[in-house]
């Protein structure tokens, strides 16, 4: 992963049964724009452009945890670019479409995220062939592109993620999860590597291990979120394995059985987390600090679930922040 990768395999066998029956991109009808007669046009490039508006709006005023004050100037404007593109993609696949009638079918709703994830892929692709992107908020992203030597995979592996989401709703088996999190955490700690200077392939590998792990750590923590959208991200085998079932997950509190499920997957994604913190002892300086900072972060979050009595349908467990500063100045005196 230290030069450019290829492209992120989002070809015509993964695009999905609709991808592709809507208007190409530069050629897509305004949003409520009739193509003919009783039909509407779905959003297209331009409503992918009013997102990213949005997007970039939020970001200037956010204070996201990467983004720590204390880091240098140049760092901070790469992870803020790296976020409004990571924003950007899951608002695509997640965030109401404006222009999207509201009493839009579910068919017509995952064609047209599939079909605006294609156009984001498209606006990325840009960077790498010498052009400049289209959408306000990933204009900074060439710069960071090209000042830190980030390649292609991880933007595509994040948009490919978003992909997924919409196609698949349930995981059958935990290979299968850690797989998507190869997707939808990974090249986010990747991109951070290569921000700080740091991405070796050992680096690299451990940073997977903690990004893995706090993406399993998201998931535990909204349990009955995700269950309200649809997706189940325990994996089935387990469910079947402790005796659980998809009505269980929509008490209002969980269950015995449901608690020792939560307290197996837990346990399983303190173990990731624990095995790529030694990263934080490879680093030094503002990159030791920022890695300290998400390491911290996914323990604070395991631990809050712990003293939520691993009851996530409750209500979502959320860390203080003394506690996640506490942990954060251990992890860099600790080095792990």
């Amino acid at each position: 992963m230290e030069g450019p990768a290829g492209d992120s395999g989002l070809d015509e066998d993964t695009a999905g049964p609709t991808a592709g029956t809507l208007p190409t991109p530069g050629t897509a009808a305004e949003p409520g724009e009739t193509t003919g007669p009783g039909e509407t046009a779905a959003p297209g490039i331009a409503v992918a452009a009013e997102v990213s508006l949005a997007v970039a709006a939020k970001a200037s005023g956010e204070n996201f945890p990467v983004a720590l004050r204390v880091l240098p100037g140049a760092w901070r404007a790469h992870l803020m670019a790296l976020y409004g593109f990571a924003r950007l993609t899951d608002d695509l696949g997640d965030e109401p479409l404006p222009g999207l009638s509201p009493d839009a079918d579910a068919e017509t709703v995952t064609a047209t995220r599939l079909k605006l994830l294609d156009d984001l892929h498209q606006d990325v692709a840009k960077i790498y062939d010498g052009g400049q992107p289209e959408l306000p908020a990933i204009q900074a992203l060439p710069k960071t592109v090209d000042e830190c030597g980030i390649p292609r995979q991880p933007w595509h592996d994040l948009i490919h993620a978003n992909r997924q989401d919409q196609l698949v709703k349930r995981y059958d088996t935990y290979d299968d999860l850690k797989k998507y999190c190869e997707l939808s955490a990974n090249p986010v700690g990747q991109a951070v590597l290569y921000i700080v200077g740091a991405a070796t392939p050992e680096r690299l590998l451990l940073s997977d291990s903690i990004c893995t792990a706090l993406q399993l750590a998201e998931h535990w923590q909204d349990v009955a979120e995700d269950l309200a959208n649809g997706r189940i991200y325990l994996p089935l085998e387990d469910l079947a394995s402790f005796g659980v079932t998809e009505a269980d997950l929509a008490q209002p509190a969980a269950g015995p059985a449901v608690i020792k499920l939560m307290m197996f997957e837990t346990g399983r994604a303190r173990q990731l987390l624990n095995e790529g913190a030694p990263l934080i002892g490879t680093l030094r300086g503002a990159a030791r600090l920022a890695i300290s900072g998400y390491v911290a972060g996914g323990r604070a979050a395991l631990s809050a679930i712990a003293n939520a009595g691993y009851d996530t349908l409750r209500q979502t467990p959320k860390p203080g922040k003394a506690a996640t500063v506490a942990g954060l100045v251990s992890c860099y005196v600790r080095g792990r």
